[in-house]
């Protein structure tokens, strides 16, 4: 078979399990109460001057 090709065989007999309720995540149990903290490195007026080199490259 080639790249994009098939087996039209296999089209009819392909099954997809529809039972979700098992599968899905409450996200009431996925709640996260901490905090994120980072530093960039860079100043304000950095990043602005970066942004403006994207912005004048396109």
């Amino acid at each position: 078979m080639g790249f994009g090709s098939y087996d039209e065989s296999e089209q009819g007999s392909q099954e997809i399990d529809t039972d979700l309720d098992e599968d899905t995540v409450d996200g009431r149990d996925t709640d996260h109460d901490g905090e994120v903290d980072f530093e960039n490195g860079a100043s304000n007026d950095e990043l602005l001057d970066r942004l403006q080199d994207i912005k004048d490259e396109t």
